[in-house]
């Protein structure tokens, strides 16, 4: 899975599935070890959820990078490589 950006403490991934199928458009963060599912536009996909000033980190960089994670999410589902997005800082 394409690791996206890394900040924080926090590593944003995405992928698509093998036969292109994939339900909501989403990523997927680990923190401390725990990987929590987050829709595109902010849901909460997964349990356990991420909460507190990781999580307001987290809402932010998803903010300003929006149109970056959407690029992306269709690279993916194309089959083409992910790229890069810069941490918050």
């Amino acid at each position: 899975m394409p690791i996206l950006s890394t900040f924080y403490g926090l590593i944003v991934r995405m992928y698509a599935e093998g036969d292109g199928k994939h339900h909501t458009p989403h990523i997927h963060v680990t923190y401390q070890g725990v990987e929590y599912e987050i829709g595109l536009e902010g849901e909460d996909l997964s349990t356990p959820v991420l909460k507190g000033k990781r999580r307001e980190y987290l809402d932010v960089w998803m903010d300003i990078h929006k149109d970056e994670l959407s690029a992306n999410w269709d690279l993916l589902s194309a089959g083409d490589p992910a790229f890069r997005i810069d941490p918050l800082k």
